[in-house]
Protein backbone atom coordinates (compact mmCIF):
# COMPACT_ATOMS: atom_id res chain seq x y z
CA UNK A 1 0.00 0.00 0.00
CA UNK A 2 1.09 3.54 -0.72
CA UNK A 3 1.31 5.55 2.37
CA UNK A 4 0.44 9.16 0.81
CA UNK A 5 -1.58 11.80 2.71
CA UNK A 6 -2.80 15.07 0.68
CA UNK A 7 -3.11 16.10 -2.97
CA UNK A 8 0.53 17.18 -3.36
CA UNK A 9 2.10 13.85 -1.81
CA UNK A 10 -0.34 11.50 -3.59
CA UNK A 11 1.28 12.79 -7.06
CA UNK A 12 3.74 11.12 -6.16
CA UNK A 13 1.92 7.43 -5.42
CA UNK A 14 0.82 6.35 -9.00
CA UNK A 15 -0.29 2.34 -9.09
CA UNK A 16 1.22 1.96 -12.17
CA UNK A 17 2.91 -1.13 -14.16
CA UNK A 18 7.06 -1.64 -14.31
CA UNK A 19 7.02 -5.52 -14.38
CA UNK A 20 3.78 -7.58 -14.98
CA UNK A 21 5.61 -11.02 -13.76
CA UNK A 22 7.90 -8.55 -11.48
CA UNK A 23 4.87 -7.08 -9.77
CA UNK A 24 2.54 -10.57 -9.83
CA UNK A 25 5.33 -12.11 -7.41
CA UNK A 26 5.27 -9.41 -4.78
CA UNK A 27 1.43 -9.32 -4.53
CA UNK A 28 -0.11 -9.81 -1.08
CA UNK A 29 0.01 -14.27 -0.88
CA UNK A 30 3.25 -15.11 -2.62
CA UNK A 31 5.30 -15.41 -5.26
CA UNK A 32 3.35 -15.38 -8.85
CA UNK A 33 0.07 -15.72 -6.98
CA UNK A 34 -2.59 -14.90 -9.48
CA UNK A 35 -5.06 -12.96 -7.83
CA UNK A 36 -9.04 -12.59 -8.18
CA UNK A 37 -10.25 -8.80 -8.47
CA UNK A 38 -13.92 -7.79 -9.10
CA UNK A 39 -15.45 -4.51 -10.18
CA UNK A 40 -18.46 -4.32 -8.84
CA UNK A 41 -20.92 -1.44 -10.74
CA UNK A 42 -24.89 -0.39 -10.60
CA UNK A 43 -25.09 -0.22 -14.64
CA UNK A 44 -23.54 -1.27 -17.54
CA UNK A 45 -20.90 1.25 -18.47
CA UNK A 46 -19.63 2.48 -14.47
CA UNK A 47 -17.04 -0.41 -14.44
CA UNK A 48 -15.81 0.71 -17.37
CA UNK A 49 -15.77 4.42 -17.04
CA UNK A 50 -14.49 3.69 -13.07
CA UNK A 51 -11.94 1.63 -13.48
CA UNK A 52 -11.72 0.15 -16.98
CA UNK A 53 -7.85 1.50 -17.40
CA UNK A 54 -7.03 -0.53 -14.09
CA UNK A 55 -9.14 -3.42 -15.09
CA UNK A 56 -7.41 -3.78 -18.37
CA UNK A 57 -3.44 -3.43 -16.47
CA UNK A 58 -4.28 -6.17 -14.02
CA UNK A 59 -5.46 -8.38 -16.83
CA UNK A 60 -2.04 -7.48 -17.94
CA UNK A 61 -0.47 -8.48 -14.86
CA UNK A 62 -1.83 -11.93 -15.30
CA UNK A 63 -4.83 -11.53 -12.65
CA UNK A 64 -8.48 -12.92 -12.30
CA UNK A 65 -10.81 -9.89 -13.19
CA UNK A 66 -14.48 -9.82 -13.79
CA UNK A 67 -16.93 -6.64 -14.30
CA UNK A 68 -19.76 -7.27 -11.91
CA UNK A 69 -23.16 -5.68 -12.98
CA UNK A 70 -25.62 -4.32 -9.88
CA UNK A 71 -28.41 -4.14 -12.89
CA UNK A 72 -29.12 -4.50 -16.63
CA UNK A 73 -29.56 -0.92 -17.23
CA UNK A 74 -33.22 -1.70 -17.36
CA UNK A 75 -34.41 2.26 -17.63
CA UNK A 76 -31.24 3.50 -19.47
CA UNK A 77 -32.71 3.48 -23.03
CA UNK A 78 -35.75 6.27 -22.95
CA UNK A 79 -38.82 5.26 -24.61
CA UNK A 80 -37.90 0.96 -24.54
CA UNK A 81 -39.59 -1.78 -22.48
CA UNK A 82 -37.14 -2.86 -19.08
CA UNK A 83 -37.04 -6.23 -20.86
CA UNK A 84 -35.79 -5.28 -24.34
CA UNK A 85 -33.09 -2.35 -22.97
CA UNK A 86 -31.77 -5.01 -20.37
CA UNK A 87 -30.67 -7.40 -23.86
CA UNK A 88 -29.57 -4.27 -25.26
CA UNK A 89 -27.49 -3.32 -22.74
CA UNK A 90 -26.34 -6.55 -21.29
CA UNK A 91 -25.27 -7.32 -25.18
CA UNK A 92 -23.09 -4.30 -24.94
CA UNK A 93 -21.78 -4.94 -21.68
CA UNK A 94 -20.17 -8.00 -22.87
CA UNK A 95 -18.97 -6.66 -25.69
CA UNK A 96 -17.05 -4.14 -23.71
CA UNK A 97 -15.70 -6.67 -21.61
CA UNK A 98 -14.11 -8.54 -24.59
CA UNK A 99 -12.29 -5.88 -25.31
CA UNK A 100 -10.88 -5.54 -21.69
CA UNK A 101 -10.51 -9.44 -21.67
CA UNK A 102 -12.07 -9.61 -18.64
CA UNK A 103 -15.43 -11.89 -17.55
CA UNK A 104 -19.11 -10.61 -17.11
CA UNK A 105 -21.27 -11.48 -14.13
CA UNK A 106 -24.69 -9.78 -13.99
CA UNK A 107 -26.69 -9.35 -10.69
CA UNK A 108 -30.62 -9.11 -10.28
CA UNK A 109 -31.38 -5.52 -9.37
CA UNK A 110 -33.36 -3.02 -11.35
CA UNK A 111 -32.00 -0.15 -13.05
CA UNK A 112 -33.02 2.96 -11.01
CA UNK A 113 -35.54 0.69 -8.46
CA UNK A 114 -32.74 -1.17 -7.10
CA UNK A 115 -33.49 -2.22 -3.21
CA UNK A 116 -31.32 -2.53 0.54
CA UNK A 117 -33.08 -5.03 2.51
CA UNK A 118 -32.53 -8.16 4.10
CA UNK A 119 -33.02 -10.39 0.43
CA UNK A 120 -30.78 -7.82 -1.62
CA UNK A 121 -27.60 -7.92 1.33
CA UNK A 122 -28.18 -11.64 1.12
CA UNK A 123 -27.27 -11.27 -2.44
CA UNK A 124 -24.62 -9.68 -2.32
CA UNK A 125 -23.02 -11.31 0.33
CA UNK A 126 -23.50 -14.51 -1.69
CA UNK A 127 -22.10 -13.73 -4.79
CA UNK A 128 -18.86 -12.37 -3.00
CA UNK A 129 -18.60 -15.14 -0.75
CA UNK A 130 -19.01 -17.57 -4.02
CA UNK A 131 -16.39 -15.83 -5.74
CA UNK A 132 -14.14 -15.10 -2.68
CA UNK A 133 -12.04 -12.32 -4.24
CA UNK A 134 -8.62 -10.99 -3.37
CA UNK A 135 -9.82 -7.12 -4.09
CA UNK A 136 -12.95 -5.64 -4.97
CA UNK A 137 -13.23 -2.01 -6.46
CA UNK A 138 -17.07 -0.65 -6.25
CA UNK A 139 -18.65 2.87 -6.44
CA UNK A 140 -17.70 5.60 -3.50
CA UNK A 141 -20.46 5.84 -1.59
CA UNK A 142 -21.30 9.64 -1.59
CA UNK A 143 -23.19 10.18 -5.10
CA UNK A 144 -26.26 11.60 -6.34
CA UNK A 145 -27.14 8.72 -7.72
CA UNK A 146 -29.34 5.77 -5.41
CA UNK A 147 -28.35 2.70 -7.39
CA UNK A 148 -24.49 4.02 -7.02
CA UNK A 149 -25.26 4.39 -3.24
CA UNK A 150 -27.15 0.94 -2.56
CA UNK A 151 -24.37 -1.08 -4.49
CA UNK A 152 -21.44 0.46 -2.60
CA UNK A 153 -23.41 -0.10 0.74
CA UNK A 154 -24.31 -3.71 -0.05
CA UNK A 155 -20.38 -4.06 -1.31
CA UNK A 156 -19.53 -2.64 2.52
CA UNK A 157 -22.08 -4.51 4.19
CA UNK A 158 -20.73 -8.27 2.87
CA UNK A 159 -17.05 -6.63 3.16
CA UNK A 160 -17.64 -6.72 7.04
CA UNK A 161 -20.12 -9.49 7.18
CA UNK A 162 -17.24 -11.69 5.67
CA UNK A 163 -14.28 -10.44 7.87
CA UNK A 164 -12.80 -8.05 6.34
CA UNK A 165 -11.07 -10.80 3.84
CA UNK A 166 -10.53 -8.67 0.73
CA UNK A 167 -8.98 -5.62 -0.45
CA UNK A 168 -11.52 -2.74 -0.85
CA UNK A 169 -11.47 0.00 -2.88
CA UNK A 170 -13.60 2.56 -4.04
CA UNK A 171 -14.06 4.38 -7.61
CA UNK A 172 -15.53 7.54 -9.05
CA UNK A 173 -17.88 8.51 -11.87
CA UNK A 174 -19.28 11.60 -13.04
CA UNK A 175 -17.06 13.37 -10.70
CA UNK A 176 -18.94 16.65 -9.36
CA UNK A 177 -22.09 15.46 -10.82
CA UNK A 178 -22.43 12.12 -9.44
CA UNK A 179 -19.48 10.83 -7.47
CA UNK A 180 -19.11 13.70 -4.31
CA UNK A 181 -16.63 14.49 -1.93
CA UNK A 182 -13.80 12.11 -3.55
CA UNK A 183 -10.20 12.42 -1.97
CA UNK A 184 -8.25 9.78 -3.82
CA UNK A 185 -5.28 7.82 -1.73
CA UNK A 186 -4.47 5.58 -4.92
CA UNK A 187 -3.68 6.08 -8.86
CA UNK A 188 -3.24 4.07 -11.39
CA UNK A 189 -1.38 5.25 -14.54
CA UNK A 190 -3.84 4.06 -17.22
CA UNK A 191 -2.02 5.88 -19.97
CA UNK A 192 -1.11 2.44 -21.48
CA UNK A 193 -4.45 1.58 -22.47
CA UNK A 194 -6.54 4.48 -22.05
CA UNK A 195 -7.96 3.91 -26.24
CA UNK A 196 -8.79 0.86 -25.13
CA UNK A 197 -10.96 2.08 -22.72
CA UNK A 198 -12.51 4.54 -24.39
CA UNK A 199 -13.34 1.80 -27.15
CA UNK A 200 -14.90 -0.43 -24.16
CA UNK A 201 -16.71 2.29 -22.73
CA UNK A 202 -18.11 2.98 -26.94
CA UNK A 203 -19.70 -0.12 -26.88
CA UNK A 204 -22.16 1.30 -24.60
CA UNK A 205 -23.79 3.04 -28.02
CA UNK A 206 -27.26 3.13 -26.74
CA UNK A 207 -25.77 5.24 -23.85
CA UNK A 208 -24.52 7.84 -26.30
CA UNK A 209 -20.82 7.87 -25.19
CA UNK A 210 -19.92 10.59 -27.81
CA UNK A 211 -22.33 13.03 -26.16
CA UNK A 212 -20.74 12.83 -22.97
CA UNK A 213 -17.05 10.58 -22.21
CA UNK A 214 -14.98 13.33 -23.00
CA UNK A 215 -16.62 16.05 -21.04
CA UNK A 216 -17.17 14.01 -18.31
CA UNK A 217 -14.72 10.68 -17.88
CA UNK A 218 -12.19 11.95 -20.76
CA UNK A 219 -11.45 15.40 -18.36
CA UNK A 220 -11.56 12.91 -15.40
CA UNK A 221 -8.83 10.84 -16.92
CA UNK A 222 -6.54 13.43 -17.41
CA UNK A 223 -7.16 15.15 -14.38
CA UNK A 224 -6.00 11.92 -12.49
CA UNK A 225 -3.42 11.78 -14.49
CA UNK A 226 -1.76 15.29 -14.12
CA UNK A 227 -2.50 15.03 -10.31
CA UNK A 228 -0.55 12.02 -10.51
CA UNK A 229 2.22 13.29 -13.05
CA UNK A 230 1.16 10.70 -16.22
CA UNK A 231 -1.03 11.13 -19.27
CA UNK A 232 -4.13 9.60 -18.03
CA UNK A 233 -4.92 7.44 -14.96
CA UNK A 234 -8.05 6.45 -12.41
CA UNK A 235 -8.13 7.14 -9.09
CA UNK A 236 -9.52 5.06 -6.01
CA UNK A 237 -9.92 5.48 -2.05
CA UNK A 238 -8.82 2.38 -0.53
CA UNK A 239 -11.06 1.81 2.70
CA UNK A 240 -9.15 0.89 5.73
CA UNK A 241 -8.28 -2.42 6.44
CA UNK A 242 -7.00 -3.54 9.91
CA UNK A 243 -6.39 -7.51 8.72
CA UNK A 244 -3.98 -7.64 6.16
CA UNK A 245 -1.37 -5.64 4.72
CA UNK A 246 0.15 -4.88 1.25
CA UNK A 247 -2.12 -3.95 -1.94
CA UNK A 248 -2.66 -5.82 -5.24
CA UNK A 249 -3.05 -2.64 -6.98
CA UNK A 250 0.60 -1.22 -5.76
CA UNK A 251 1.75 -1.36 -9.57
CA UNK A 252 3.91 0.50 -11.92
CA UNK A 253 3.72 1.53 -15.45
CA UNK A 254 6.21 0.59 -17.93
Amino acid sequence: MLKVSGAAVAATSILGLNACVSEAKNAPGGSGAKKKVLVIGAHPDDPETGAGGTMMMLRKMGHDVTSVYFTRGERGIKGTELDEAARIRTAEAIEACKIMDVKPLFMTQIDGDSQINAERYQEMHDLINEQKPDVVITHWPIDSHRDHVNCSALVLDAWQKLGEPFELYFFEVCAGSQTRHFFPTDFVDITPVRDLKVKATFCHKSQRPEAWYEEEHGLMDEFRGMQSGVKYGEAFVRFHRSKASGSLLDIKAE
